[in-house]
């Protein structure tokens, strides 16, 4: 049984992924949080088992995965320690900032272990996620990890030192490119389009300019230059958002986010 610690907006994506895949069925899936409300609509959604307390889940669960928000995990994990030491189930975390030796200092060193970084985009099974294991973790554990990650999505095995700059370019840009969707249909709507059909003309502009790049796996500027006639408005507009300081914009806040990383 794999088991969620923390039935948050990201537990309950990868959940939905689990389960709408095949990949796990609902009675082969347990939560726990301490909010009663979200464990009883993941129940009614999916027939998932539902446990009392964190250790509770921990005993029945040869997988725990650690769905809560960083600042919340020490207090978290602490009363686990024994229990995690004695039935020694693999340990999941898809918490940002926190390597893989904060968990072995505070559980054991050898834990088995695997490092996760999804993002929101999980929700509608198109999430990009990380992981990374520890030495300890089998070839099988690894194996289900990324099993798991692409239910929900696709799925990039990376180097630990590497998931800091991931959680900004896998994490936190789709914050970004809603923004920039958003910020296209607000344009559209000074212009005249009703905001909803803005929205979603945006959208599936930007949806398929992604699918552009990852089946030709031409470079995006090879196609800005495709879209761009000569004399036309692309072309104009491009030149407008370099002007602007666009992609210095986007490099500042990757590097912005970055930074706020190392001090989770």
């Amino acid at each position: 049984m794999t088991g969620f610690i923390g039935a948050g907006n990201m537990a309950s994506a990868m959940i939905s992924g689990l389960v709408t895949s095949g990949t796990l069925k609902g009675e082969d899936i347990a939560v726990f949080d301490i909010c009663a409300e979200k464990t009883e609509t993941l129940f009614e959604k999916f027939g998932l088992r539902v446990f009392a307390s964190a250790k509770e889940l921990a005993e029945n669960c040869e997988r725990v995965v650690l769905s809560v928000k960083p600042n919340m995990l020490a207090t978290v994990i602490e009363p686990l320690k024994d229990v995690i030491n004695e039935k020694e189930p693999l340990v999941i975390s898809i918490a940002a900032g926190k390597p893989l030796s904060f968990f072995e200092e505070r559980l054991n060193a050898c834990v088995r272990l695997v490092r996760v970084m999804p993002n929101i985009n999980a929700t509608v099974g198109a999430a990009v996620s990380a992981f990374c294991p520890n030495k300890n973790a089998t070839a099988e554990d690894v194996a289900f990890v990324e099993k798991m990650c692409r239910s929900f999505g696709t799925a990039v095995a990376l180097s630990e030192n590497m998931f800091p700059l991931f959680g900004v370019i896998g994490g936190s840009s789709p914050a970004f490119a809603y923004m920039f969707i958003d910020a296209m249909a607000r344009a559209a709507v000074k212009n005249g389009m009703p905001k909803a059909q803005a929205l979603e003309i945006c959208a599936q502009a930007v949806l398929g300019s992604a699918k552009m790049i990852l089946e030709t796996k031409e470079h995006p500027m090879e196609l800005t230059d495709r879209v761009c006639s000569p004399g036309g408005t692309t072309i104009e507009g491009v030149l407008s958002l370099k002007k602007d300081g666009f992609e210095s914009a986007v490099a500042a806040a990757v590097n912005a986010a970055v930074e706020k990383d190392k001090l989770l």
